[in-house]
């Protein structure tokens, strides 16, 4: 037996590339496609426009096969109200939920199309019908009895255009090298960093300790200072080893003036997190004047949220750092829902990939890695908007401070 559904696209797919993507996913998933209205914009501001039949030897066939071409911001013809049934317990959902991209969403509630709340990827559609409302929920907080969106109908996903203008973050979002030109890159991302601080928009670092450990720690601090982080996400290795560096000026034991290894220095990062711990938490060893200087010294002084998310291998940990990765995710969430425009993540892949994980694609978001592997994990996990650069964090941070004229 064939199953047949209809999908629309709409917007710049034939230079985007998108068109072409969508018919190889079909294909490649086991369907088969016919076009049965095509128009293509014959100016560059006009969009084109394609409908299709798609068809599928099983439901299951044709299930991922819509799942995928909604990535690809491909919807279903139809315009029925979305499909709902109970979350049959807490914590839990129906069979057939809708899965969530992190891509512009609305749903077709009482008739009307209603913009998605707190959009993100991986997540279940909620929706309050009283209010006409639908919002993203992580599976944990799904309350048995909210109704939650199944299937694809009534389901509008918007795709990210490609910009029209010669524009550096499209250029990053091709093939990632090593080779690629970087100040053009940085410049860009800086002119980007300043429109945001004009309207008040805030910028999220995500950063590994490789930022202390190759002497990149002063540049970040002088754009903490210039009030271009609002937001820091790491873990207590980034915590540890910059107060490390603060009180004896080694990382993980080594001299950060002479790259020399300090003779009993390896347990440096121990005596730092015991010092810390002593005084209560980072904040009141700032308060007190035990720590006086380093990136935390300057998150607490300029008010930069930080969250710290633990894992199993953490020394000590610091005070702050949460150790209940669910109520981590959480505190994250809530920070970039809380007006975060740009995301710029610095030698870290898992806390990147978490991060890119809550982000919605309208968030630019920069990865930067010696290890281009790194680089492009995240576009390949769903992470779209992503531009990455292949260069160590010394290079890119002081590169980027001296763009945005922050250098010391």
């Amino acid at each position: 037996m064939t199953l047949k559904e209809r999908l629309e696209m709409e917007g710049h797919i034939i230079d985007s590339g998108a068109l072409m993507k969508l018919m190889d996913t079909i294909m490649d998933l086991g369907g088969e496609y016919i076009i049965e209205e095509q128009r293509y914009g014959s100016r560059k501001e006009e969009p084109s426009y394609v409908r299709l039949q798609v068809e599928a030897p099983s439901e299951k066939v044709l299930d991922q096969i819509l799942s995928s071409c909604q990535a690809l911001g491909a919807n279903l013809y139809d315009t029925s109200d979305v499909h709902t049934q109970a979350a049959p317990r807490d914590g839990a959902l129906p069979d057939g939920f809708y899965s969530t991209t992190n891509l512009r969403t609305e749903a077709r509630i009482n008739g009307r199309w209603v913009l998605v709340e707190d959009q993100e990827m991986d997540l279940a559609l909620v929706v309050d019908e009283a209010r006409s409302s639908a919002r993203c929920v992580p599976m944990s907080d799904v309350r048995e009895g909210e109704r939650v969106v199944v299937g694809h109908h009534g389901i509008r996903v918007t795709p990210l255009e490609r910009a029209r203008e010669r524009e550096v973050f499209s250029f990053m979002r091709s093939e990632v090298s090593s080779e690629r030109p970087k100040q053009l890159a940085i410049a860009e991302i800086a002119q980007q960093m300043r429109q945001i601080r004009e309207r008040n928009g805030k910028i999220l670092f995500v950063v590994g300790p490789a930022i202390i450990h190759t002497g990149a720690g002063p540049f970040l601090e002088d754009l903490i200072r210039a009030g271009f982080v609002q937001v820091l996400f790491g873990g207590n290795a980034i915590a540890t080893h910059d107060i490390e560096s603060a009180l004896y000026g080694t990382s993980l034991g080594v001299d950060l003036a002479t790259g020399m290894t300090v003779e009993g220095g390896h347990a440096n990062h121990m005596r730092a997190l015991n010092t810390v711990r002593q005084a209560g938490s980072i904040r009141a060893a700032v308060e007190k004047g035990i720590l006086s200087r380093g990136v935390m010294y300057q998150c607490v002084k300029h008010g930069v949220e930080m969250v710290l998310a633990g894992s199993i291998r953490d020394d000590g940990p610091m005070p702050e750092v949460i150790t209940d990765v669910i109520e981590a995710q959480g505190l994250m969430r809530k920070a970039i829902q809380g007006g975060v425009e740009m995301a710029i993540m610095i030698c870290t892949m898992l806390h990147s990939i978490a991060t890119g994980n809550l982000l919605p694609a309208s968030v630019k978001t920069v990865v930067v890695d010696i290890n281009p592997a790194t680089v492009t994990k995240l576009a390949d996990r769903g992470s779209m908007q992503v531009a990455g650069l292949v260069s160590d964090a010394e290079l890119f941070l002081s590169s980027l401070a001296q763009a945005l004229n922050v250098s010391r």
